[in-house]
């Protein structure tokens, strides 16, 4: 009488475990480390990037944008607050309540010498976030495309050195978040409503979600 020997059938589990080790085995680019894997996926801005990438929602022409020089400022020209204040006010500039808060603040700094800085101008949607992003994504995003933060006195300078802006148009700076007297963060947004050219302030929540069409203004560092 002969025994049949029936070999243990693996488990569905050790298949997919074997089938995931071989793929590691014969991945077509063997000699890419991991570190660079990582540093493509923050390059299309982490996660939610590289699923977008992959879904064909951001395109590499995106990632690769080169920045013109919308407008450059010139800063160092005011020492305080009270001097912003007083030379808005006298060139018949608005400034908003909470945007004159903020102005008042420790956190608002202002060049101690004149130096010419470069900005530009860019939607959230020209940044990759078709559905709208929060700040701290659109920060984020623009810094891997080479821009930075604006100083704080960008907002009031910005104001007095775009006489010609056009109607309806507002423009956030990307700048660190000022906290007003309530606690509360926010911008400077520079705007011109009904003719009429405000300094005013944008809400800065972290997770308030600023739409495709949103205007920042970010700087472009020169090289």
């Amino acid at each position: 009488m002969t025994t049949e020997v029936v070999a243990p059938q693996p488990r569905e589990e050790e298949i997919i475990s074997a089938n995931s080790r071989e793929g590691e085995r014969t991945m077509k680019y063997g000699n890419v480390t991991m570190g660079q894997v990582e540093a493509v996926i923050n390059k299309l801005g982490g996660e939610d990037g590289m699923k977008r990438f992959l879904s064909g929602e951001l395109v590499v022409k995106e990632i690769e944008r080169k920045f013109n020089v919308w407008k450059t400022i010139n800063l160092g020209t005011g020492k305080n607050a009270d001097d912003f204040r007083k030379v808005l006010k006298d060139r018949g500039f608005n400034i908003g309540n909470w945007a004159d808060d903020i102005l008042g603040k420790p956190a608002f700094t202002a060049a101690t010498e004149a130096t010419e800085i470069d900005l530009v101008k860019v939607t959230v949607a020209e940044l990759g976030f078709k559905e709208g992003a929060r700040r701290d994504q659109i920060y984020e995003r623009a810094k891997e495309l080479g821009l930075e933060l604006c100083p704080s006195e960008v907002g009031p300078q910005l104001r007095l050195q775009y006489q010609d802006q056009p109607n309806n148009e507002w423009l956030l700076i990307g700048m660190k978040p000022i906290a007003d007297s309530d606690g509360d963060l926010g911008v400077f947004c520079v705007r011109r409503g009904d003719s009429e050219l405000w300094l005013g302030s944008g809400w800065s929540h972290p997770g308030g979600v600023w739409d495709p069409g949103s205007r920042w203004v970010f700087r472009l560092p020169r090289k």
